[in-house]
């Protein structure tokens, strides 16, 4: 183990404990298994036992009636229209790119989140042709809103290192940030979300400055993914530690309320096309939940395999692919039935974490986080085409340029 990985694990291991949470890394340091959660002084709950979740309301925001609790939240203005109301991702499909992203070299960024520094991947050649020296344990290459920058979120470094895409090299000096994890967009393009997932907040920051404008405190230990609601008014936020997803109103930065998942250590999260169902990968349970998103109550299950993880969009919009890190597969669920269709196993194993397609939608990136090595798979086999090895412990990979108007952030979540 380096000694950037010991500090990250002491780290967080002493901020969670404040909070009574038995936890000693990361999203993707898992030896430790499943956390112990102590939880404070309880919120009134409606439970569904059939579901195996909970939702914990604020009583601030309990209305009188129970069904009122989840009500829609008003469109966030100044968010660009809805590309389509059958499909979010309209805007995003094969080789639509535009604005910047159109003079964006096309390259993959691989986070050695157990070291330093960041793998230049030329899809071409199928080779590492650069590798650019970042902070400490960074964790994702995070497009910016307009897409003109990529940000290495540098977890232990307290800061992020912007990459011109155009040339695939640094775009400055590291700008400072507390406990960047990972970060987002809001869907108007005012603010940046810096996810401080150690310290259990949101710092909504201004998007050019960085500069903190509000901060937003959630009793979430693990907060770390997080996707929107189609016309912007609201997040939901995964917290792997805690097994609750929370939903804050981006209106007032208020948190809304909790949605407990029983025995579960959520992940990443996706909402689906027509802006319905929040698909929820769980580690602990080795699948997706299906969160109803006008409600924010659990729907269904679907197991898909250990240590589900990433969740990334077709490009045409039709399926969602769903890393299982622990059984080194690749799970694809049909958006419209919504179910599981087909397996696809990596040969010889391998720990698939986090990435996107290409943007023509054949090839599917992916780090393999305990591997130290990338993959690409065919989308229309599920064949492995290549693996190049990299640095320690790959995590939020980047592929760039992606299609769409824009990107709430991410490893590219874009509409």
């Amino acid at each position: 183990m380096t000694t950037s990985l010991i500090r990250g694990s002491v780290r967080r291991f002493a901020v969670i404990a404040v909070v009574g949470l038995a936890a000693l890394s990361a999203c993707g340091d898992d030896d430790a298994g499943p956390p112990v959660a102590e939880r404070p002084a309880a919120p009134p709950s409606v439970t569904t036992p059939s579901a195996g979740a909970t939702v914990d309301t604020l009583p601030e925001v309990v209305p009188r009636r129970a069904h009122q609790r989840f009500a829609a939240v008003a469109p966030l203005r100044g968010m660009p229209p809805i590309a389509s109301k059958s499909n979010l991702y309209a805007d995003a499909g094969r080789n639509m790119l535009s604005g910047a992203a159109r003079k964006a070299l096309y390259r993959i960024y691989v986070p050695n989140s157990g070291g330093s520094s960041v793998a230049v991947i030329n899809p071409h050649t199928m080779r590492v042709v650069r590798v650019i020296q970042v902070g400490s344990n960074p964790q994702h290459v995070v497009p910016s809103y307009d897409l003109k920058r990529l940000y290495v979120t540098n977890d232990l470094a307290n800061s992020l290192t912007p990459i011109n895409p155009r040339t695939a090299r640094r775009a400055g000096p590291d700008i400072p940030v507390d406990d960047p994890y990972n970060m987002y967009f809001t869907p108007d393009g005012k603010d940046a979300i810096v996810v401080a997932e150690a310290q259990q907040h949101l710092d909504f920051r201004d998007v050019h400055t960085f500069k903190l404008r509000d901060r937003v405190s959630v009793n979430c230990p693990g907060v770390d993914h997080i996707d929107f609601s189609a016309n912007g008014g609201y997040l939901i936020a995964t917290c792997e530690f805690s097994g609750r997803l929370v939903k804050v109103n981006l209106h007032t930065h208020k948190v809304v309320g909790y949605l407990r998942l029983r025995n579960s250590s959520p992940q990443d999260i996706k909402l689906d096309p027509h802006g319905r169902v929040f698909y929820v990968a769980d580690k602990y349970r080795g699948g997706v939940w299906l969160i109803r998103a006008s409600t924010f109550k659990v729907m269904r299950f679907i197991h898909t395999g250990n240590d589900a993880h990433g969740l990334y969009p077709s490009r045409d919009a039709r399926f969602l692919y769903v890393t299982n890190r622990g059984s080194g597969s690749v799970s694809v669920i049909n958006f419209r039935t919504r179910h599981k269709v087909k397996t696809w196993l990596i040969p010889g194993g391998g720990t698939p974490d986090m990435g996107n397609t290409s943007p023509n939608g054949k090839v599917l990136w992916l780090s393999g986080r305990y591997s130290s090595m990338v993959y690409a798979l065919s989308t229309r086999t599920g064949h492995v085409i290549a693996r190049i090895p990299v640095g320690l412990q790959p995590h939020g990979l980047c592929v760039w340029p992606q299609p769409g108007r824009y990107s709430l952030g991410h490893t590219g979540v874009m509409r």
